[in-house]
Parts: C-alpha cells; structure tokens; sequence
C-alpha cells in the first residue's frame, strides 16, 4: 500500500527539522568541538565513525558519529575484539548519545529526521518483508517510537510493528510526543540498563553484558539469520 503523506509529513516536517537542526548545531557547536577534540586526544584519528545506512525510500546515505574505539591491531595486522578497542571515554560517550550529535548534519542535508526509525544496516534490506520496507517511507530519524517503547530490549518483530505503527501515523502531535518521552528517559536515566549494558561493534552488531558475559542481544530475532530461516522454508 503507497504511503499517503498527510499535511504535516507534506509541508512542515522537513523544514521544521531543518531549522532544529542548524539551530541545534549552532548552539551545540561548542560541545561538538571539545568531543572532537577529546576524541582526536584519547581515541585518535579519524574522530568521525562513518557506515552507510539506508534511508528514505531505502537510499543509501553516510551516517556520522564521534568515533568511541580505537584502531587497535595484534601483531597479525587485525583489529583486537571490540571489547578491546571501546575506551572508557568511548563508553560515556555512548551511554550519554554524546556519540550521535553528527547526526545533525544528516538531518541538515535531509538524509534523516529528528524522529522516525532508527536506520538499521544495508545488508538488512534483503530480508524485510513487504510491510516491514514500509519503514522506509519516511526518514530515519535520532529517535522514534520504537526507541520511547524499549529500544534494545524488544524483538525486532515488535520493533518493526512500532515503526509502521509510527509510519501510519505521523503527526506533529506523535512527534513531540516521542521527543519529551526521548528527553525523559535520557535525563531521569528510566532506561540506564538500555543505554549503558548495551554495545554496537563497528559493524552494527549490538551485544549486552550481563555479569562478566557478553552475549549478542535478542540473537533469536537477528534480522538475517532469522529471515533467512524463513526463506529456506
């Protein structure tokens, strides 16, 4: 079913992120700079982490984050594991979302919006189903519905059914809606588990330590081996 825009998704979304955003680097901008800073300091260079991701209607763009490991190798010339590799300062840059303030240029050039799906990896798109490449009808976004209703610690089954279930439903009310509940948990720490426990490797891989285990999260749901299950059937 063809994704009908209602007037707000039509004429105010866009330019309203837009302005937000220049606003938001205008005013953040010193904050940027002494994370960059520290980043080329304690982590090195580049201090940008760059990946692609897919985006509205599925085009493939360039997201941006402060960088939080290091280039580390072993004496064979391959990186050390992750958990080697991600600093202390790389850490508090993640549980803080101090990492995702590049995003704002995403969202500056209209290659993401403040609030929509989170973009997954481009070697997801394979797998979705028809419904499903329904989150692609609109922008990803910093935060979204699904990020507000258990971010890390809900299946993707039930992601993707918030994601259309946001799709389906845009308006400047959800909008500000999951913004104040994105502001929320961030500042009373509501989901200090969800930001902290939680790791993304280089490649998108999350992983969540419980005791002095590590352990890939929600692995019985992992887009690919799960989809590719389906197919064999």
């Amino acid at each position: 079913m063809e994704h009908k825009k209602g007037f707000y998704e039509k004429y105010i979304k866009r330019p309203l992120d837009f302005i937000c955003a220049l606003l938001a680097c205008i005013v953040l901008s010193p904050v940027m700079l002494a994370i960059a800073i520290l980043v080329k300091i304690k982590i090195g260079s580049p201090v940008l982490f760059t990946q692609e991701r897919p985006g509205l209607y599925g085009h493939i763009f360039k997201l941006y984050k402060f960088r939080t490991m290091t280039n580390e190798r072993d004496e064979k010339g391959e990186l050390l594991p992750d958990a080697e590799r991600l600093t202390a300062f790389g850490k508090m840059l993640r549980a803080s979302s101090l990492d995702e303030l590049p995003e704002l240029i995403s969202i500056l050039v209209g290659d993401m919006s403040f609030i929509g799906p989170r973009p997954l990896l481009v070697r997801y798109l394979s797998f979705y189903s028809d419904e499903e490449k329904h989150r692609h009808d609109v922008r990803p976004g910093l935060s979204g519905w699904a990020q507000v209703n258990g971010r890390s610690f809900i299946s993707w089954e039930d992601k993707f059914r918030l994601d259309i279930e946001y799709v389906n439903n845009i308006s400047l009310f959800m909008d500000i809606k999951i913004l104040f509940l994105s502001l929320k948990k961030f500042f009373d720490k509501s989901d200090v588990e969800d930001a902290t426990a939680i790791e993304e490797d280089e490649n998108g891989v999350k992983w969540c330590t419980i005791g002095e285990e590590k352990y890939r999260c929600y692995d019985a749901f992992d887009i690919e081996r799960k989809k590719q299950l389906k197919h064999q059937k």
